[in-house]
């Protein structure tokens, strides 16, 4: 069942005023009750010590009785004395014997103790407080005096006070209902901006934002969720990247597979049918192989990627000549950079040495070089090595067309091309090469880093720490 969240509040609120008003009410009820009852029997209790004083100064005690019985009267008091047989002497109510007093309580009237009674509704005619003060008269116990009021009074006042204490109910019940209308609205209507933002964000509005404020949990609940909104914009653009670069991906692998095998298919089918003379064959035969290890290169590149990523690679580390393997790094790729007219310098310290996987820092570093080569044209790369206090340093450096910033940030990224046209280049056939580096490098605990500048070249810095001794 769907409540809405004005009645709730309203409830909460109308809840805790009765409930509070209630234990109010009762508390107030019987301190009142306790209190008009008690300030009774204090006067009673005075105005009796006060006649039995002056009866016991006063010569002539019937006029010191009638005065009393004046002034008592007119305000609802009666009074009686009595002897020790508990026989009326005089009254101003009473005209029958003294009222029965029980055993223990006419035991502590003769041991001069007061008596009294907030209310009384059976020994009397009528609802009564009464006060019953010993007399004595030299130590010897002479009777008393009784003095009675109606409660009726005290009845009326505390109806009074209670009636006051409903009145201050309603008006706060009132107010509450008010205060309840208002948040209620308040709140509703932050609320409906929230499920409004939700339902655009649902239709995929990633643009829309909330007012926020840390005054209560609604604001903060806005905060977060303008910090979610955003992150859920910022992956679904890092999403549609990935998107359109696995599109890319997908027509750059139809391409790459497509050629070869097209030409594989072709020569086979030239042999088959003796289209190819035996002077071309021997030169159809290594198409047709460099074409398959250009095959073996597209599969082993992706098939790589996975393995790093999903952790399946185990470094088999041990300490390299890093100069030596530079220099082999160098020998392998000599023809391809003399294809574009480059040159490969080495330069490091015949004593260094770094910690690593042999093959895998191998495959790094041909990697990195290959791109060097590929974006520098009659050019220089430097493979340089070095050590710092936090490990062993790997440089490639080289004077090709360089990138700018907003590049070497997505270089990284899988399925990245820095320019188009690499699509038929034999080296990094899909964008995967520097991906893996980063991959490598991070197994490895290192840092790697890029430098560039648009027309100036490239410098590629890797960090491999220490071995831990």
């Amino acid at each position: 069942m769907k409540i809405k969240y004005f009645y709730q509040q309203l409830a909460s609120h109308l809840g805790v005023i009765i409930i509070a008003f209630v234990i109010l009410s009762l508390l107030f009820s019987s301190f009142a009750r306790n209190f008009v009852y008690a300030n009774k029997t204090e006067e009673l209790l005075s105005y009796g010590v006060s006649i039995l004083t002056e009866l016991e100064t006063e010569g002539n005690s019937r006029m010191v009785l009638q005065s009393y019985g004046h002034v008592l009267g007119g305000r609802d008091i009666q009074y009686s004395l009595f002897d020790e047989n508990s026989k009326i002497i005089y009254s101003t109510g009473l005209k029958t014997p003294l009222i029965e007093l029980n055993e223990g309580e006419w035991n502590e009237l003769q041991n001069g103790k007061a008596i009294t009674v907030k209310q009384e509704y059976k020994r009397f005619n009528q609802a009564v407080t009464f006060a019953l003060l010993p007399y004595f008269h030299n130590g010897q116990f002479g009777g008393g005096i009784l003095l009675t009021s109606p409660i009726k009074g005290s009845r009326e006042l505390i109806s009074e006070l209670n009636s006051y204490v409903l009145y201050a109910m309603g008006l706060a019940l009132l107010a509450a209902l008010l205060l309840s209308s208002l948040l209620s609205r308040f709140h509703g209507r932050r609320i409906k901006r929230l499920r409004t933002a939700t339902a655009n964000v649902s239709q995929g509005d990633y643009s829309v934002r909330i007012p926020s404020s840390k005054v209560d949990e609604i604001g903060e609940l806005a905060g977060d969720f303008n910090g979610m909104v955003e992150k859920l914009g910022t992956s679904m653009e890092e999403i549609e990247s990935l998107e359109n670069r696995r599109r890319q991906f997908m027509a750059d692998v139809s391409h790459e597979l497509r050629t070869p095998l097209t030409t594989i298919r072709g020569i086979i089918e030239g042999l088959r049918n003796d289209m190819i003379s035996e002077s071309e064959k021997e030169r159809g035969l290594e198409l047709a192989s460099r074409e398959t290890m250009r095959l073996i290169r597209l599969v082993n590149e992706n098939l790589d990627y996975e393995k790093i990523r999903s952790n399946q690679v185990t470094l088999v580390k041990q300490d390299i000549h890093l100069r030596e393997l530079l220099e082999i790094i160098g020998d392998q790729l000599e023809d391809a950079a003399h294809a574009r007219g480059d040159r490969i310098l080495v330069e490091a310290d015949d004593q260094i040495q770094i910690y690593a996987d042999y093959d895998r820092l191998t495959q790094i570093l041909i990697n990195i070089t290959k791109n060097s080569i590929q974006f520098t044209e009659n050019g220089t790369i430097q493979l340089l090595g070095s050590k710092s206090e936090v490990g062993t340093i790997i440089e490639i450096k080289d004077t090709g067309i360089g990138m700018d910033a907003n590049e070497i940030e997505k270089i990284w990224n899988r399925f990245y091309k820095a320019i188009d046209s690499r699509t038929t280049n034999p080296y990094g056939e899909f964008g995967l090469g520097l991906s893996i580096v980063k991959q490598l490098v991070s197994l490895h605990g290192g840092t790697i880093s890029v430098d560039s500048e648009p027309g100036k070249g490239t410098s590629f810095k890797l960090i491999f720490p220490f071995k831990n001794i």
